[in-house]
């Protein structure tokens, strides 16, 4: 199981102890300190079934200055924004097999 997070989200900070608390097995990385590339990031959205601007954070500031709301971009483009400012991204961001949930997780998709 991996958990892609943000060190000072207090959100992140709770899912990753809930799954340690499961005693599953995870495997951590801060997308602040190691960002993603665009193909990994193309590969996690296809993962979770969603649209690349429903894994955006509408309460990033970058989300406002960039005006994402009236500025309609394309998927590619969406996902370029979203490697170059990564708190746009909806975290935490795991993965269980092939499967990518984002945000609080289920404890029982953890099992």
């Amino acid at each position: 199981m991996k958990v892609y997070h943000k060190s000072s989200c207090i959100t992140c900070k709770k899912t990753i102890s809930e799954i340690e608390r499961a005693s599953a097995d995870i495997e951590k990385r801060d997308f602040f300190k190691d960002p993603f590339s665009e193909s990994e990031l193309k590969k996690i959205i296809q993962m979770t079934g969603k649209k690349p601007i429903e894994m955006i954070r509408k309460r990033d500031k970058m989300y406002k200055e960039l005006d994402l709301e009236n500025n309609k971009k394309t998927d590619s483009q969406i996902i370029k924004l979203m490697v170059k400012h990564p708190g746009l991204i909806l975290r935490p961001i795991t993965i269980i097999k092939n499967k990518a949930f984002v945000g609080k997780v289920d404890k029982k998709k953890l099992k």
